[in-house]
């Protein structure tokens, strides 16, 4: 009996791969263990090994082809055997009934990423979304913010930066308005490219809100309506989070009282504003706001600005803050909100127990954002939760089979936009046939304040309490050409790594291009990289990102453009 060489799959979202070499060839005798091919993707080179013994009757894909996952190569068998070989690159015909249903709740970076995702490997999906495509991110979240900090870092390098480097202008001015048109214009575009993308990928779109009636069973009541009861194969959540807004006496009642989607949509620039949180969220827009010309001050219940960073990041941001004009309040909660003649006041107590004040304008509340989940009636469904907040497994199934969920809604993980999408695609690859787990050791942390910074992996804080023999390396972005032409030379890179071993736990960046830099780092973390092997890549000059390698230096005792360290 002749058996068949398969195309294997490589890697979690192979599809198809390349014959690149037939290491034996028709009439050969082969052994299990054999390698008789090299196959090669767009990643890596792999030696195809036989797993029986016999002799190669047949080869069907010719070097050079192209054979989709699953696809025959060849045939093994007993010498002189006949076989019937069919076209290489055929894909394997799907029926109607092989194809999968899946319904995807929610159109934000997690949702349309997934429905997409589900729709190449054959399924056939339906998108179900109650507001607007690209959720939070394109609408009211990463994209309108990133918008106005934009604008605000062109008026900051104008104004602060511009007459050092021989740039001198007069009379600079903030056009508010346009800022807030700019950021539309951007979210609208975005948005119609998602929607472009869908019907591209053969993806049903419903404008309605779903929730539970049963298990695996929604009722979707539509906005012209209209209702519908649904049911798939596989359903996956990602509806998203939402502001939170704590209890906090006069709050609510006070219209000068803002959450962040209100932040960016304000029609007039407010000269004073007073931000409750000091997470990403709040300083992200903050800097945002000082740098138009808002006098801004920060409270925050707790002893530390963004403790998501590792500290040394989050000194350098403090400080450059404050050069801003920013006022921070630590340990100091929030009692109640007041009306004013300026707007609201704040009040507080201090780390003393003193009552203290602070009036302003306009007041944001940033203290962190909650699983978008209270219309989905999950306890009809039987999706078990915490607090709203989604359980997953790491393939991001839920309690319930075929009921999966990503982004923001579940339990316990970061609430970024890329985390989404990375959950959505393991998502549909699992609901499709295919073996994928999500991992969030390289999962990166960006925080756009001024200078921007980035984090992947442990930082020094987390190492230490953790008991691992680590080294530190540590650059200043003084010491870089490239980054004393942009900012001044303003910012740092800190590479946590294994004391025995040198390889990469952790990388922090804070400074020009931080938030693109940070990608180094989650890929050393991934591929189980040392410091030699970053020390031995060679990176472009004149670059921020040779600070990197320099900081993988420091940590080998070996910079080359900072002073030696002293020995202890």
């Amino acid at each position: 009996m002749a058996y068949e060489i398969l195309m294997p799959q490589l890697g979690l979202t192979m599809e198809e791969g390349t014959v690149s070499q037939w290491m034996k060839h028709e009439g050969d005798a082969v052994k299990a263990g054999d390698v008789v091919a090299e196959i090669t993707t767009d990643k890596l080179t792999h030696e195809l090994q036989s797993e029986h013994d016999g002799v190669l009757l047949k080869i069907v894909a010719q070097e050079g082809d192209d054979v989709p996952v699953k696809g025959i190569l060849a045939y093994i068998g007993e010498a002189g055997e006949r076989v019937t070989a069919a076209p290489a690159a055929a894909a394997p015909a799907t029926s109607a009934a092989d194809l999968k249903s899946v319904i995807v709740v929610g159109g934000g970076p997690g949702g349309y990423v997934a429905a997409i995702r589900a729709a190449q490997l054959g399924a056939k999906v339906t998108l179900i979304e109650r507001e607007h495509l690209g959720g939070t991110c394109l609408n009211i979240g990463c994209i309108p913010t990133k918008c106005l900090l934009h604008s605000a870092e062109l008026v900051s390098e104008i104004q602060d930066q511009g007459k050092h480097i021989g740039v001198e202008v007069s009379g600079v001015t903030v056009n508010f308005p346009q800022v807030i048109a700019h950021k539309n214009d951007i979210s609208r575009q975005l948005t119609s490219g998602v929607a472009a993308l869908l019907k591209a990928n053969k993806v049903s779109k419903i404008d309605g809100e779903a929730s539970f009636t049963a298990p695996k069973t929604l009722r979707v009541a539509k906005k012209d309506g209209s209702s519908e009861t649904m049911a798939a194969d596989a359903i996956i959540l990602a509806t998203g989070s939402i502001n939170s807004q704590p209890p906090i006496p006069g709050l609510m009642e006070n219209p000068n009282c803002i959450d962040s989607t209100g932040a960016l949509s304000l029609e007039k620039l407010p000269k004073t504003m007073v931000v409750i949180g000091g997470g990403v969220i709040g300083l992200e827009l903050a800097c945002a706001y000082a740098a138009f010309g808002t006098k801004i001050t920060v409270i925050e219940a707790q002893d530390r600005m963004l403790p998501m960073l590792d500290g040394d990041l989050t000194k350098v941001g403090v400080a450059h803050m404050k050069k801003m004009g920013m006022e921070f309040n630590l340990e100091c909660p929030v009692q109640s909100v007041e009306a004013s003649p300026m707007g609201a006041k704040v009040v507080c107590r201090d780390k003393s127990g003193a009552v203290v004040s602070f009036e302003a304008e306009k007041v944001l509340v940033a203290i962190g954002r909650k699983a978008n989940t209270a219309s989905l009636n999950l306890e009809a469904g039987q999706v078990e939760h915490d607090r709203g907040r989604i359980l997953v497994n790491d393939r991001m199934e839920t309690s319930v089979p075929g009921v999966y969920a990503i982004g923001d809604c579940v339990f316990g993980h970061a609430q970024l936009a890329h985390t989404a999408s990375a959950m959505g695609e393991v998502a549909a690859e699992n609901i499709c046939g295919q073996s994928a787990s999500y991992d969030e050791a390289t999962n990166p942390t960006c925080v756009y304040i001024e200078p921007e910074a980035a984090s992947v992996g442990l930082t020094e804080e987390q190492a230490k309490a953790q008991g691992i023999d680590y080294t530190v390396g540590k650059f200043p972005l003084s010491a870089n050409g490239k980054s004393l032409i942009l900012n001044g030379g303003e910012g740092l890179v800190k590479i946590i790594a294994g004391k025995e071993y040198g390889e990469v736990l952790g990388m922090h960046i804070i400074g020009p291009r931080a938030t693109d830099l940070i990608a180094e780092g989650a890929l050393a973390i991934g591929g189980e990289m040392t410091l030699d092997e970053i020390v031995a890549t060679i990176h472009s000059h004149p670059t921020v990102t040779e600070s990197v390698r320099e900081c993988a230096l420091d940590a080998l005792g070996r910079a080359v453009h900072i002073p030696p360290r002293k020995k202890k």
